[in-house]
């Protein structure tokens, strides 16, 4: 008898042992879950190549290389009424601005990006959803667009379409008629990165500069993702400590025949040839 009892003893353990198996599956409600640290967004080493002269009346909104011409669109902020906004052709050894046009300031106070493409120069303004297209040659006025982006900020292109910023973490990709084809996030880590602002394509890839900061960061235009950038703020602080009404760096131009790049920013007294991996 005491056997039987001692094997029924060992089957109620078991079958209790048996019976709690569950719980050690479930997922303990204290338990914290870590996740895996995303890596750093590599900051790209740069050099400064050469210095060039920059007119310090320029409060710089675009900036780019066309056929061996560095271009620059202004704005006209209302605490600077003796500014303009103005496209024209800088000249490399006065830095002084060539203008070609101007908007009227009573009906468009703030001009923003410029972009070329197909013959074309294609400008935005600050608030009021216009843009302006004139003749690449002879910067004629050729057509007038609307755009449904509640600002307009920086322009460039990937050789197809335009692409816009407007101040917050979009990119708006536009055909030649202005209408959007695309719109992409942009994110670092996960993570929105807002204020882009004026806007540069180099070899595949779009790099923004960050409004009030001296960084510029490299976007991936398939998936919106930083994959690294560039801090230029100890530029940006020699060139305000040299002149204190200089304010923030806004501008990148890429010359796609030399392969060179040249940054500045509003009314900056220099203009700056840099290298950088790209």
């Amino acid at each position: 008898m005491m056997y039987f009892k001692k094997i029924i003893s060992v089957l109620v353990l078991a079958l209790a042992i048996v019976s709690c198996e569950p719980d050690k599956i479930k997922e303990d409600p204290k338990k914290i879950i870590v996740e895996p640290e995303k890596p750093a967004i590599p900051v790209l080493e740069y050099s400064v190549v050469a210095t060039f002269p920059h007119d310090q009346t320029a409060f710089t909104q675009g900036f780019l290389i066309h056929d061996d011409k560095l271009f620059e669109s202004t704005g006209s902020p209302d605490n600077m009424p003796q500014l303009k906004s103005v496209i024209g052709i800088v000249d490399w050894k006065t830095g002084k601005l060539n203008v070609k046009t101007e908007l009227d300031k009573k009906s468009y106070p703030f001009g923003e990006g410029i972009v070329i493409l197909k013959g074309k120069i294609y400008q935005i303004t600050y608030k009021e959803q216009t843009g302006f297209i004139y003749d690449e040659k002879t910067f004629k006025k050729i057509g007038q667009f609307n755009y449904a982006n509640k600002e307009g900020w920086g322009l460039t292109t990937d050789g197809t379409n335009i692409i816009m910023s407007d101040g917050t973490n979009n990119l708006t990709f536009c055909d030649l008629d202005m209408k959007p084809v695309k719109v992409i996030s942009v994110n670092e880590n996960g993570y929105a990165v807002d204020a882009l602002n004026e806007l540069e394509y180099i070899k595949g890839f779009v790099y923004a500069n960050i409004y009030t900061t001296g960084y510029v960061v490299k976007i991936d235009p398939k998936t919106g993702n930083v994959v690294a950038k560039i801090n230029f703020t100890p530029m940006e602080y020699n060139m305000h400590n040299l002149h204190p009404n200089t304010l923030e760096m806004n501008g990148i131009a890429f010359d796609s025949i030399a392969d060179k790049i040249y940054v500045t920013g509003k009314l900056w007294t220099n203009i700056y040839q840099v290298n950088f991996p790209h």
